[in-house]
């Protein structure tokens, strides 16, 4: 463990000669954008989601990274903030949050060679075929509220194909995820962003509060916020209800929940775990013909569109579906009807779909239910209920927001 402990020293020394941050009483905000993701002017919705929860599977199968782990967001692209790198503060936008991943890099479309110093310490990933490999720079990290960040250790990519309209990652998972991303030292963890603020004296506790506001059009558009310290009260209308990281092991090195689906008083997932993940757009959920999926297709008389892939259903199908609850903790979470269809004003932008299409967002997840990873909760969800992920107590929990009945689909 050589390499990690000259790591950990260095990042030590270097934190000593800079200003000590002032801990805040209130969280540190920092804006979203929400851009969609298509590559060559369309998304091959089926195959892209496919290879993606193929990665998150077989991570959880052999218990390590997978030749491919999961990309930070799946066809739809995801949630991204702007951070400034440097000193003057060189702007890197759209770095995409990642809760199922635990390094903070750039330099995936814009080579970084402004400032910073390099530490040898090599890192690399590899996410659905493009992957990267570079060293972790010290360098200054600017965000929101103008707080400025001295000695920070970020990787700056060498080398990247395929990843989208991304300039790297803002990774908000667990620190378990950072395990195997050493070059030198694969068995080696190291802390997270979050870690960093807690140690850097930024923030007192080591929380993330998710806000994601439900989508209505296909431009960029400043559309939630990242709450790093505490959640931030003012975008919950109800009290927050926690659950502990389930104890699973296939689900538990995520932001992993033991939960239960119904629809209506339907029975569609028996109590099991899964995971929360900010770069998945749908909830997946186990696919044979006798677990959730099924269930659910059954239940709300939807056909699977081929062209798509997503599950269809008529005019009269939707007035009469019903909420689909999830429940979680001490709590019940139900997505109204509108809650469980893809935005109509996104068909257009959908491979395969109709304009005047109604699709659902409740995908098969390729597993059968009991493994211990059965289903995936995407921003779809979280758009309706505002998430924290606290990782001092192993909890993550959700709340009511101004949209949580909002029928802008």
């Amino acid at each position: 463990m050589f390499l990690t402990v000259s790591f950990l020293t260095l990042l030590l020394a270097l934190s000593i000669t800079g200003s000590p941050l002032e801990v805040r009483n209130s969280p540190i905000i920092i804006p979203l954008t929400r851009s969609l993701n298509f590559f060559n002017g369309t998304t091959d919705l089926v195959q892209h989601d496919k290879a993606r929860v193929a990665a998150f599977r077989d991570y959880n199968t052999h218990g390590r990274r997978a030749e491919s782990i999961p990309t930070p967001f799946d066809s739809f692209g995801g949630y991204s903030v702007e951070i400034g790198v440097g000193s003057p503060p060189h702007p890197v936008n759209k770095l995409a949050v990642a809760s199922a991943s635990a390094v903070t890099w750039i330099g995936a479309r814009t080579p970084y060679d402004k400032t910073g110093v390099d530490t040898t310490v090599r890192v690399g990933e590899t996410y659905g075929g493009g992957g990267f490999l570079r060293t972790f720079l010290i360098n200054t990290v600017t965000l929101g509220h103008g707080l400025t960040i001295p000695n920070y250790a970020l990787a700056v990519a060498s080398t990247l194909r395929n990843f989208g309209i991304y300039e790297g990652i803002l990774g908000i998972g667990p620190r378990d995820l950072t395990a195997n991303t050493l070059i030198d030292d694969p068995p080696a963890t190291y802390s997270t962003f979050t870690d960093w603020l807690v140690t850097a004296g930024a923030i007192r506790q080591n929380i993330v509060g998710i806000f994601f506001q439900p989508i209505t059009g296909n431009g960029d558009t400043n559309v939630g916020e990242l709450a790093f310290g505490e959640p931030d009260y003012t975008k919950c209308t109800s009290n927050i209800i926690y659950t502990d990281v389930t104890n699973n092991p296939r689900s538990k090195k995520y932001w992993g929940i033991d939960q239960r689906i119904t629809y209506g008083d339907t029975d569609i997932l028996l109590p099991t775990a899964g995971v929360i993940d900010t770069g998945s757009s749908f909830i997946y959920i186990t696919p044979r013909s006798i677990d959730a999926y099924g269930r659910y297709r059954a239940a709300t008389g939807a056909t699977i569109d081929q062209p798509t892939g997503l599950l269809r259903i008529t005019p009269d199908q939707y007035n009469a579906l019903k909420d689909l609850k999830f429940y979680i903790g001490k709590g019940v979470f139900s997505l109204i009807p509108n809650a469980q269809i893809w935005p109509r004003s996104l068909n257009y932008k959908t491979p395969g779909a109709e304009n005047d299409g109604i699709y659902l967002i409740i995908k098969g997840l390729g597993t059968s239910t009991g493994t211990g990873f059965d289903f995936i909760i995407g921003y779809t969800f979280m758009q309706r209920f505002y998430t924290i992920l606290d990782r001092d107590n192993r909890k993550v929990g959700f709340a009511l927001t101004s949209f949580t009945y909002a029928t802008t689909n």
